[in-house]
């Protein structure tokens, strides 16, 4: 499971924010998971409480913003939304497919003390 090491990642980043900028504790962490990054937002919400303990955000609770997949389709030149990344245009059905959005995973939003 990479979504606890993810979450390690997190708390270091938030433990280094802390030290910055002289905040006590964190109580909203803001995520946005692109639907293409790889990561289960389920096991990710898990793995947070648990590696958040005795931390600055010990008591935070974590909000998944979820980003659809996006893609550029070369034959029909069109946008469209895809949930994997080997799915078919939506449009046309052409595999041909340039993947432009919805591979992110970044911390969009902090509400601190």
């Amino acid at each position: 499971m990479h979504e606890m090491s993810l979450c390690e990642s997190i708390r270091s980043i938030l433990e280094n924010e802390a030290a910055a900028k002289a905040f006590k504790s964190v109580d909203v962490v803001r995520l946005e998971i692109g639907a293409l990054s790889g990561v289960e937002p389920d096991a990710l919400k898990f793995g947070f409480d648990v590696t958040m303990a005795g931390s600055v955000a010990a008591k935070a609770r974590l909000e998944i913003i979820e980003v659809p997949g996006q893609a550029w389709c070369l034959p029909c030149a069109e946008t469209v939304f895809i949930n994997a990344r080997y799915d078919p245009c939506p449009s046309c059905g052409s595999h041909q497919l340039q993947v432009t959005g919805g591979e992110e995973m970044r911390i969009l939003e902090l509400e601190v003390q």
